[in-house]
């Protein structure tokens, strides 16, 4: 079907997590005649501070290229949030272990069933209990979170933000207001706190002593996974996705390094705008690939 010719519906849906927690998720699905089936579906599982309305062209691509697509605010986030993150309690891997974890059950059927991921995406992956359920995992600007992968003055950027800023915005409001200084949705104290704990170790939560059984959640996923990072990504570079993404060790794994050189400048977000739509082919022409056992 021509894509100019393709009526996209979408539909907003309420999820329910495993802890009783309301979630707001959106599917977007084909308008066809005789109730064609699609072709596979795809889950977004997106970025930290980044609502899910952001994934809403790389969807509707997707839906014209014959696919059905479920985007999801994680608690504390977007429509997934309370009336107030003053207060709010919760844990980032919340995100992972019990949100994405709901999607996948409620979007799960007979259809092949991949994950698209953006930056913590790439770590939800790897903490999902039901990860079974997806047959290509396909990530974008997966890394460790470590200053010391970044470029200098990136490093000195985001040590501000971690030493500086964030203890003082937090102090003040009890949450992180991301969005009053223009990085995307307002973060729950607890996220923020946990996210710059990680943020000070080369691999992430994987060199926190109190955290010796995530590897090995890791260590059990044998799910074919490419993660894909820009050169110019100044949060997530390559070298940093590989010290991250080496985790999954015991799975099909490819990198690929965008060049900006090629498609254009992309740093951290460009890979779900409009100018990225070259990378997202790629994505459904690998997934297309994929033999249903």
């Amino acid at each position: 079907m021509e894509a100019s010719e393709t009526k996209i519906e979408s539909a907003t849906q309420q999820l329910v997590a495993a802890d009783g927690f309301p979630l707001t998720a959106t599917t977007f699905t084909a308008q066809t005649q005789g109730g064609a089936k699609a072709k596979g579906k795809i889950l977004i599982a997106g970025a930290t501070a980044v609502p899910q309305g952001f994934y809403r062209r790389f969807a509707e691509f997707a839906v014209e290229q014959g696919y059905a697509v479920m985007t999801l605010d994680y608690r504390g986030v977007g429509l997934s949030k309370p009336a107030s993150l003053k207060g709010f309690e919760m844990n980032y891997l919340d995100w992972a272990t019990l949100d994405l974890a709901a999607a996948v059950d409620a979007f799960a059927d007979d259809t092949p069933l991949f994950l698209v991921g953006h930056s913590f995406g790439g770590h939800a992956f790897g903490l999902l209990p039901n990860h079974q359920k997806i047959a290509r995992f396909y990530t974008f600007g997966s890394g460790a979170g470590w200053h010391g992968w970044m470029p200098k003055m990136e490093q000195v950027k985001v040590l501000f933000m971690w030493r500086v800023l964030g203890p003082l915005l937090t102090s003040w409001k009890g949450y992180l207001p991301w969005k009053m200084l223009g990085m995307g949705e307002d973060l729950p104290l607890d996220v923020y706190k946990q996210w710059k704990h990680w943020c000070q170790f080369p691999h992430y939560f994987f060199d926190d002593p109190a955290m010796p059984h995530v590897a090995e959640k890791f260590a059990r996923i044998n799910t074919p996974i490419i993660a894909a990072n820009a050169l110019d990504d100044l949060w997530a570079p390559p070298r940093s996705r590989d010290a991250f993404m080496q985790a999954y060790r015991n799975t099909e794994m490819q990198f690929i390094d965008i060049d900006p050189r090629v498609t254009g400048a992309m740093g951290h977000m460009g890979y779900f705008r409009s100018s990225a739509q070259p990378l997202w082919a790629d994505v459904l022409t690998w997934f297309s690939s994929h033999k249903a056992s």
